[in-house]
């Protein structure tokens, strides 16, 4: 029985070790087989790049051509191996964790990972170079490559840079100024890339390159316009994160059977999946890292783990706020609650990011896109219809709706959320919500601050209920083609909790007039719901139609 590679983005280390490896070695076939030999791979945070270019690196790895048989025998790779296996020296970077406080500490990092790695890069090849660590990060790079071509003018260098945007992605969310700065046209990043570029004249053969967003690719284009972007290639969609082959291969690999299997899938597939990166592309990919997080967790006790997100990865994922500030007022809350709703957004993907120019819609759509929090859904006329991928995204966004509507209202209600939870769980009653959402829109008419409509109401009230623990929310269930608008469900259904679906219907405050008639259209909706044999099967459901007349809502229980 093979181990979770839980944690373990080393290749050697999980092949030598014993884990499951989601075979992605075709891939060296394919990459090697373009006719480009620089190129840019972006994903979202925790999908497996670090261990992609660890594969990489010891497949093409001269000092590693021993090793592999034992290494690669049992993939695609091993059994079809290429004509460049082990013959590049390979310089690799990682600039991930660098101190971005302010511009010095963050460039004294991107200094100090140049120098480590071409320090590695040395000894491990037995070249005769000495890093002086008080050469700026451009002129330790120039002067290992000009070192290079004059002892080993037969060999090529390839060089793999991991997490390539990492400092960049912190500083523009924080400090525009000092990101644009570093990058600038004479900013040290910038010349370092154009060092690199003139490597390639030379020894520097391959380079492979990847990271989370092209936020510094425009401000590098000058300097570094030799690279490939095959980000949203249709036939590297499924290069890093799981398909559900994968998946479910891994589950037997490490012991979980098919009835385990069977209770497993949808909830992973319903938090982890949904991320398509190309238009054409048929497979939806899987978080990896989530979904290792997920079973490494359900391996300790045999049972689905409380929180469905790991804390790391949280952490990562709750930046989401910062890059939604870089685009402020309507637009930003536009997209918000679409996002929240489940509506598509219709799109062009920016493939080059320039910091110069202020974030509009397009900008901060494509971010959201390469940061994992909206995913390609289907297209529009051969333009990419963009959706949250999956749930735990959504919650991510209703998190933030929350906090805005915090700050806009002068309101906390984190305290709430247990005097909530207990009312619907032992009552199967909404009052609580209704009082604070009332409360909500006063507020919030009284400022002036939002145009209300159907859809507000409904976002308010969903943003609100997946802030309440123990209770899965759902927002426009397919059921029968139909769509109720919200279905809340207890995850531990044998305690007899209640569960809750509601119908919501907006008047303007001179249609209240109308608002019999609201009623019983949502009335006679909610009972039609009532007789699917899906909503059926919900055991001690409590069924509402709320109306609400601009700030007043009108609750009725059927």
């Amino acid at each position: 029985m093979l181990k979770l590679p839980y944690g373990i983005s080393n290749y050697e280390e999980l092949i030598e070790d014993g884990y499951y490896y989601a075979d992605k070695t075709m891939y060296i076939e394919k990459l090697e087989n373009l006719a480009e030999k620089r190129i840019m791979f972006l994903r979202p945070r925790k999908f497996g790049k670090t261990l992609f270019t660890s594969t990489l690196e010891n497949y093409y790895d001269i000092k590693k051509a021993d090793k592999f048989d034992r290494l690669f025998g049992n993939t695609y790779i091993g059994k079809n191996p290429t004509e460049l296996k082990n013959s590049y020296y390979i310089l690799k970077f990682n600039f991930s964790g660098i101190d971005t406080t302010n511009e010095e500490t963050t460039m004294q990092g991107f200094k100090r990972e140049v120098a480590s790695s071409i320090g590695v890069f040395v000894q491990k090849y037995g070249l005769d170079f000495f890093v002086n660590e008080d050469d700026e990060a451009e002129g330790i790079l120039d002067n290992i490559i000009k070192a290079f071509y004059i002892q080993k003018p037969e060999e090529k260098i390839y060089v793999i840079i991991d997490e390539y945007d990492h400092f960049a992605n912190e500083l523009l969310s924080f400090n525009t100024n000092q990101f644009k700065s570093l990058v600038s046209k004479n900013g040290k990043v910038r010349k370092w890339y154009e060092i690199l570029k003139k490597g390639t004249e030379s020894v520097v053969d391959r380079i492979f390159i990847t990271g989370v967003a092209p936020i510094t690719l425009d401000s590098l284009t000058s300097g570094f316009n030799i690279v490939s972007d095959r980000t949203q290639s249709e036939s590297f969609n499924e290069m890093m994160g799981f398909t559900t082959k994968e998946l479910v291969k891994m589950m037997e690999d490490i012991g979980i059977g098919e009835k385990e299997q069977e209770e497993l899938l949808p909830i992973m597939k319903e938090n982890y999946d949904g991320y398509k990166f190309a238009i054409d592309a048929e497979e939806k990919m899987y978080n990896s890292n989530m979904c290792l997080y997920f079973l490494n967790a359900y391996m300790e006790k045999r049972k689905t783990p409380a929180k469905l997100i790991d804390t790391n990865i949280a952490s990562d994922y709750k930046k989401l706020g910062n890059m939604l500030d870089l685009c402020r007022g309507d637009e930003r809350e536009r997209i918000i609650e679409d996002t929240i709703v489940g509506e598509g957004i219709v799109s062009e993907i920016t493939e080059k990011f320039n910091p110069a120019v202020e974030f509009g819609e397009k900008e901060l759509v494509s971010m959201l896109f390469y940061l994992g929090y909206l995913t390609i859904a289907g297209e529009e006329i051969g333009t990419p219809v963009l959706k949250v991928p999956n749930k735990l995204m959504r919650e991510l966004y209703s998190e933030y709706f929350i906090k805005l509507l915090s700050l806009e209202t002068d309101m906390n209600i984190t305290n709430e959320y247990t005097a909530i939870r207990r009312e619907i769980a032992l009552e199967g009653k909404i009052d609580k919500i209704v009082n604070i959402m009332e409360e909500f829109l006063k507020r919030l008419s009284n400022r002036d601050y939002v145009k209300f409509e159907e859809k507000y109401i409904k976002i308010m009230f969903y943003t609100i209920a997946s802030s309440i623990n123990g209770y899965v929310v759902k927002s426009e269930m397919e059921v029968e083609r139909k769509y109720p608008d919200i279905v809340m469900m207890p995850k531990e259904r044998d305690k007899g909790y209640k569960s809750i679906m509601i119908e919501f219907k907006y008047l303007r405050k001179d249609e209240e007039s109308k608002l019999e008639e609201k009623q019983e259209e949502a009335r006679k909706q909610i009972e039609e719901y009532g007789e699917f044999e899906e909503i059926k099967a919900i055991q001690n459901l409590h069924k509402y139609t709320v109306v609400a007349v601009n700030d007043k809502l009108y609750v009725e229980e059927i």
